[in-house]
C-alpha cells in the first residue's frame, strides 16, 4: 500500500493544526469555558511560553479569537471561532475513546444535553439508510478535495 500524502489527507492537515498534546487541551479548556490565559495557565500547568505560542497558532488558524476584556493593562480573553466549535466533535469522540479503552470504560466527565440532561453519543450515521453506521462498514474513496489539493500542491 502506497503511503498517501500529506496534501491528500485531511487528518494529517488538521494535526498539523491541532495535533499536539497542549492545543488540544488548550481547546478543550476553551470549550469549558476557560479563557483567559491566566485560567488556562493554571489550569494546565503549562509553560507560559508554550501557551502563548499554541494561542497564537490557534489564533493564526482562526480556531480561536482574541477579544479584549481589560484596557489597562490590556489583557485579552480567548474564544473559540465557529471554526474552533466545530472541532467539538472530535473532542468528544477523542474522550469517549478515552472513556473506554484508557478508563476502563468508566467515564470521569459525563456530556449531557442542557435541555433534558440526557447523556450524549456520537456516531456515524449514513444519512441515505437512516441508520448508525459501526466502524467495520465505513469505507472510503477519493473526494472533491483531492484534485483542489494537488492542485494546491503543484503551484505552491
Amino acid at each position: 500500500m502506497l503511503a498517501t500524502p500529506s496534501t491528500d489527507c485531511s487528518i494529517q492537515r488538521t494535526l498539523d493544526l491541532i495535533g499536539d498534546r497542549w492545543t488540544l487541551l488548550i481547546v478543550r479548556d476553551l470549550f469549558r469555558g476557560v479563557r483567559r490565559f491566566s485560567r488556562i495557565h493554571e489550569d494546565l500547568g503549562i509553560a507560559k511560553n508554550l501557551l502563548t505560542d499554541r494561542l497564537s497558532l490557534l489564533v493564526d488558524a482562526e480556531i480561536v479569537e482574541r477579544t479584549p476584556y481589560q484596557q489597562r493593562p490590556l489583557r485579552h480573553e480567548y474564544r473559540l471561532t465557529a471554526k474552533g466549535r466545530a472541532l467539538s466533535p472530535t473532542l468528544v469522540a477523542m474522550m469517549r475513546w478515552g472513556d473506554e479503552w484508557c478508563s476502563g470504560g468508566q467515564s470521569p466527565t459525563e456530556l449531557v444535553h442542557d435541555d433534558c440532561d440526557t447523556r450524549l453519543e456520537l456516531q456515524c450515521w449514513c444519512t441515505t439508510c437512516n441508520v448508525p453506521v459501526p466502524p467495520t462498514q465505513i469505507d472510503s474513496r477519493p473526494g472533491p478535495g483531492r484534485a483542489l489539493n494537488t492542485a494546491k500542491a503543484a503551484h505552491g
